[in-house]
Parts: C-alpha cells; sequence; structure tokens
C-alpha cells in the first residue's frame, strides 16, 4: 500500500515513520524546499514517549531531552513564591512507564529525520490539487520553479497543520478562532541564564492578564521561554514572525526581578498571535484522512499538541497495518472513529486555562492558589498521560 502525507512537520514524519516500521510505503511531500522546525521547546509527555520509544527511538530521545523532575511548578509572579511543584522522575516512571520529557522540536525533527530513509520525504512540493475515485488519490504538487508533480496512493494523510490545504477537500472550511492572546518565545543560552531557569524543572509563573513558562532543553545547553499575554492588534499567526524583546520585557517589568533577567538574555523573540480550530465532526473522506493540528488544533495550555498527533500517528499505523489497498478507506474510518474522540476532548480542554492561570490578584486568585495544595496534575490528567495508543482495538 502507498500513502502520501502531506505535510512534513512532527506530525507528519511520525506518521511516516510508523507507517514504514509497518511495513507499509509511507512518503512525506513537504512545501518547503528546507525541512527545519520552526518554534522552540515543547513537553514530550509520557503518552507520546511510549510510541517513540517502541519505534526504537528512545535512547536517541534521552540523548538531547532533558528529563523533568519536577513539573507544574507554580510560582506567584511578583515575588516567585512556589505555590504548587509537581514531583516527576521516579513517580511519573512508576504511574505511567515512562519519562516526562521537555526537548526542542529542532532536535525532535531531527531525530525522525534520522530515522527515515532519505526517499521518505519529498521536499518543494506544494499540493495544489487533489482528486479521488474509488480505487486512488491522485495529488498533484507545484515546485518552486512552478514545475507540476502528480502522485498516485492509496490514501492520502494532511498533516499539514492549522491551515491545512487538504481539509477542505473533507470539512467546510471555517475560519480559525482567534484567542485574544499572543505568544512571545525565546531561547536563551544556559550560560546566560538566572541559576532557576537551569533546573530541570517545568517552571509557570502566574499573574493578572499573562503568564511565563521556563524550562531547560537540548541536553541542557538552552533555556525555553513561552510568556503568554494579551495580543491586543497583534494578529500575526506565525512562527517565523520576529517580535521586539523590549516589547516583552514591558509586559513583564513589575514582576519578579529574576524574570527581568532571563529576558533580558535572551537575543530575539518571535510573537505570533495564538489561534485554534472547533472540533471536525468528520476527519475523514473516503481514502483521505487528518492527522494532528490540521485535524485538532488547540492552544497550547497543556502542552498536548505533538502528544496527540504522535497519538495520531500510532494509531493511523495500526489501522493500516493489516489493510489492504482496496480497504484503505475503511481503516481510515476506524482510525478516524478512534481518535477523533479523545483528540476533541484535549482540544477543548486546553481553551479556557488562561482565564485560571491569568487571575487578578484578589479572593478568585488566594482561592485559586489556595486550592494547589490539593492538587495531583500527575494522578488528575491520568486519563491524558496514562494512555497507550498501543492498546487501542483496531479491528
Amino acid at each position: 500500500m502507498k500513502i502520501a502525507i502531506v505535510g512534513g512537520g512532527l506530525g507528519g514524519l511520525a506518521a511516516a515513520l510508523l507507517l514504514r516500521q509497518a511495513g507499509i510505503e509511507a512518503t512525506v511531500y513537504e512545501q518547503a524546499a528546507v525541512l527545519r522546525e520552526v518554534g522552540a521547546g515543547i513537553v514530550v509527555a509520557p503518552n507520546m514517549v511510549r510510541p517513540l520509544v517502541r519505534a526504537g527511538l528512545g535512547e536517541r530521545l534521552a540523548e538531547f531531552a532533558v528529563t523533568l523532575e519536577a513539573a507544574w511548578e507554580f510560582r506567584r509572579w511578583e515575588d516567585g513564591r512556589v505555590l504548587f511543584s509537581q514531583p516527576m522522575g521516579q513517580e511519573c516512571r512508576r504511574l505511567y512507564g515512562a519519562d516526562c520529557y521537555v526537548a526542542h522540536r529542532a532536535d525532535l525533527l531531527a531525530m525522525l529525520l534520522e530515522a527515515l530513509p532519505e526517499d521518505a520525504v519529498r521536499l518543494d512540493r506544494r499540493l495544489t490539487g487533489l482528486r479521488q475515485d474509488d480505487r486512488q488519490v491522485e495529488l498533484t504538487f507545484a515546485g518552486a520553479r512552478g514545475e507540476s508533480t502528480t502522485v498516485l496512493a492509496d490514501a492520502v494523510v494532511g498533516a499539514d497543520g492549522i491551515h491545512s490545504t487538504v481539509r477542505p477537500s473533507i470539512a467546510a472550511e471555517a475560519p480559525a478562532r482567534f484567542s485574544g492572546l499572543c505568544a512571545y518565545r525565546c531561547l536563551v543560552p544556559a550560560h546566560e541564564a538566572p541559576d532557576l531557569a537551569l533546573r530541570p524543572v517545568q517552571s509557570l509563573w502566574l499573574g493578572p492578564g499573562r503568564h511565563f513558562v521556563h524550562y531547560p532543553i537540548s541536553g541542557g545547553r538552552l533555556v525555553n521561554v513561552v510568556a503568554i499575554v494579551p495580543a491586543g492588534d497583534w494578529r500575526i499567526e506565525s512562527w517565523t514572525a520576529d517580535g521586539r524583546i523590549e516589547d516583552l520585557a514591558r509586559e513583564f517589568e513589575t514582576w519578579d526581578p529574576r524574570l527581568g533577567q532571563l529576558i533580558a538574555s535572551a537575543t530575539g523573540t518571535k510573537r505570533w498571535a495564538l489561534y485554534d480550530r472547533s472540533p471536525l465532526e468528520r476527519w475523514t473522506d473516503g481514502r483521505v484522512t487528518l492527522l494532528g493540528d490540521a485535524a485538532h488544533a488547540m492552544l497550547p495550555f497543556f502542552g498536548q499538541g505533538a502528544c496527540q498527533a504522535v497519538e495520531d500517528a500510532a494509531v493511523l499505523a495500526a489501522c493500516l497495518r493489516t489493510a489492504a489497498p482496496e480497504t484503505a478507506a475503511q481503516a481510515l474510518l476506524r482510525y478516524e472513529g478512534i481518535r477523533r474522540p479523545r483528540a476533541s476532548q484535549v482540544q477543548l480542554m486546553s481553551r479556557g486555562r488562561e482565564v485560571h492561570n491569568h487571575l487578578p490578584d484578589g479572593p478568585a486568585q488566594r482561592e485559586r492558589d489556595a486550592a494547589f495544595a490539593d492538587g495531583d496534575p500527575l494522578r488528575q490528567n491520568a486519563w491524558i498521560y496514562g494512555h497507550d495508543p498501543d492498546t487501542e482495538p483496531v479491528g
């Protein structure tokens, strides 16, 4: 069976790897002329780690990813007082049989590329046409110089992000939902960062109208910084759009001075408006389906975007493993039936978290902070982190 995957991000490459390991010829078609992951750090939670380990990537992942010793270390904005900290490490391994990591997206992308044969990824392929019949799908791609390429496949996977060009062939197009927020992202060299930011801990500083996250990545050589603030009139949704350090610093100028030191140590920042989409009523039409952000674009507040994409990839490979070309459409429907309810639940859960994080000082904020003492996110989120896509009945 031949599978064409449109989009060469983390989800698309993970799908190609797991499909090939299932004995299926999967090829990625990516519109960029050079494949590189933009953005910065992400959480690689246990539900993402397990499929990667089973794919033989566990040792490679541990070479660059940082194992979290604590997560959800919530701090008060003005003085850094710790409101709550969740031990990870041994407790996470005991509960879920896997570590929780933080990593640079570029390192994860490089790991997946290394695991794939060179001919599995075709660059400079921008999708311009897609049509299917009962037997196959025909895709048309354009290159940067205007040349056209036609590809025939038994099935197509749209893994091409929130602005997917595959999705309109499946679902009615609807605008992405603007959250009213934007994110600044910075990478700070470890030798420039305050000691507080070097610990293997995911720290979240909560304050009025905004929050600030930091953790080490790339084997501890860099500190990843994410700041979520009101967007104002900023509407650019691009991970490559430049922001200004001075604007970021101004957002947190009254906060604990250690955050100002961390911001000042950054040499640049990216800024983008945060959008998501409402759950789709369907992901699949005949021999064409969706995966990752193309299917379930979500806000980043639970760190599950890439994790859910890898879960998608694992279930997709399991459903197609025993399918024949003539039964590909049925296999894709089984995949959707397994994945859509869960991914939609995570998608909706990721909305509204900023209200909880951004409370102004006052009674509601004090009630929230007091409630942290009774929290246990590792167990409360067991339905997320404990999920194993390889245990799903795929028919």
